[in-house]
């Protein structure tokens, strides 16, 4: 039982970013494990081994996965080009996005997906509902959440196989980054996200960018002291002007998603004989074997 004057430890784990880095970890050495169907499950069981594995590190009191539902959300209708130039998943791949929700499901970890949104934002709402409240460490590797860090939240990225993280607090942030999280989103205003397919304004790169906000702390800060600026930079921004502010809108990640269920909801369950039995009908073979390696540390 959680100690009542201790505070809660939530485990929110990005199940996209743990579902594709499995993919690619084993698919490029031609690994896909297939089930008795021929359905690969390497994306599948490196999720579930990934996440197991993330608990006994971290020892949360509680924890949530978030995944996106579809690849159409908001920010498309927000800008065409959002995520355009990203190929579709691999054929190998595209029937484990189901069988994943579905494992987890079974396992009896607390799933959450909205129609329209991606995970960072589920995530993102689960940190504004707890601020606080819990201590909260995110598992992904996407760099976009660096803006959800404060007091009491910090965000592990995979790093090296199942059990190397880089850990960043908000203090490290501000330490390395020279801004605060919160700016990060006015910083990626100016700059744009390649791998997002938005552009920013063209010709500031991160180091100008960061410049910028030191100096007048946000987008709007910055635009009302146009006068200020050497032209050069003035004439950039005014000809991108309706694009810096729709760029910022693309790198906020939206926290107001209402996650209101009660604790209880996201208790972390045993793996017991009954999972077991699931897993091994569905040939899950790996994750009963990491399974038992963990239990038996």
């Amino acid at each position: 039982m959680l100690d009542t004057n201790e505070k809660p430890h939530i485990l929110l784990v990005d199940g996209m970013a743990l579902l594709f880095r499995s993919f690619f970890a084993t698919s490029a050495m031609g690994h896909y494990f297939p089930n008795e169907a021929g359905v690969p499950t390497n994306a599948v069981q490196g999720f579930v081994r990934h996440t197991m594995t993330a608990l006994s590190i971290f020892k949360p009191t509680h924890m949530a996965v978030c995944w996106d539902m579809g690849a159409h959300t908001f920010r498309n209708d927000l800008f065409d080009g959002y995520k355009a130039n990203r190929p579709e998943p691999a054929p190998e791949l595209a029937p484990q996005f189901d069988m994943a929700r579905t494992v987890s499901e079974v396992i009896g970890w607390k799933n959450y997906g909205v129609p329209g949104m991606e995970a960072d934002d589920l995530i993102g709402s689960f940190v504004q509902s707890w601020q606080g409240k819990a201590d909260i460490t995110i598992v992904s590797g996407d760099k976009d959440l660096l803006q959800l860090l404060r007091p009491g939240v910090q965000i592990a990225f995979t790093k090296k196989g199942y059990n190397v993280y880089d850990i960043y607090s908000d203090t490290r942030f501000v330490e390395e980054y020279g801004i605060t999280p919160f700016q990060f989103i006015d910083q990626k205003a100016f700059t744009g996200d390649t791998s997002d397919g938005y552009p920013g304004v063209k010709g500031i790169g991160p180091k100008g960018a960061l410049k910028l906000i030191q100096a007048y702390g946000s987008v709007e800060g910055v635009i009302e002291a146009l006068d200020d600026l050497t032209p050069g930079m003035r004439k950039k921004i005014e000809e991108d002007m309706d694009m810096l502010h729709l760029s910022k809108k693309l790198a906020a990640i939206h926290c107001e998603l209402d996650i209101n269920d009660p604790l209880e909801e996201l208790a972390i369950p045993l793996f017991g004989e009954e999972v077991r039995a699931a897993m091994e009908q569905e040939g899950y073979s790996m994750i009963i074997r990491h399974a038992d390696s963990l239990l038996n540390k």
